[in-house]
């Protein structure tokens, strides 16, 4: 059963172009989520001006941008985390994991101290929404989708993270398009 807390939502567009499939559902989900009641912040990735490349891995953090600083504060705000992105290759998109390496620091997302791995996002949830273009979710079942649950939002103590993995995309009728845009708004709806 969904919680029916109001609560903060972060709608995350990882897709580096948002007139796309990706773009679509993330709309979806945010309106479903205002309808819902939820106070909602969206970011595009294509809007964000940054340096993707961690030139010196955590050796030397390098200094955030301040459209990092402001996702930053988005996701610290958020109770719940919707990102939208496309498998390419078998991964997501390099932008995307770039702004992973470079936002969710070692003191931010988590840390090791004494031994022991800190997680400093306990207490949100997500739902993580992975396209493919022309390959059926069940090929591949994204390498992608299974490192962003468990190496990324897991790790820093995000939990649960619910997946979807939409496609074929690529010549999807109307029809289907527009079942996946109300599915969405209704996860959005009720925060899931």
């Amino acid at each position: 059963m969904a919680d029916k807390k109001k609560k903060k939502i972060f709608v995350f567009l990882g897709h580096t172009d948002p007139e796309t499939i990706c773009g679509f559902l993330a709309e979806q989900y945010a309106s479903g989520a205002e309808a819902g009641g939820h106070e909602v912040r969206r970011v595009n990735i294509s809007d964000l001006q940054f340096d993707p490349i961690l030139h010196k891995g955590y050796k030397e953090i390098q200094e955030l941008e301040p459209d990092l600083v402001r996702v930053q504060e988005d996701i610290k705000w958020a109770d719940h985390i919707f990102i939208a992105y496309p498998n390419w290759w078998g991964s997501m998109p390099a932008k995307l994991k770039g702004f992973f390496d470079r936002a969710l620091l070692p003191g931010f997302g988590f840390n090791f101290r004494d031994g022991k791995h800190l997680k400093y996002m306990t207490g949100k949830s997500a739902r993580v929404v992975v396209t493919m273009d022309i390959m059926p979710p069940f090929f591949l079942h994204t390498r992608t989708a299974l490192t962003m649950r468990n190496s990324i939002l897991r790790f820093c103590g995000i939990a649960p993270v619910r997946i979807s993995e939409i496609g074929p995309v690529k010549h999807t009728p109307a029809n289907k398009r527009e079942a996946w845009g109300k599915q969405f708004y209704d996860y959005g709806k009720i925060a899931v």
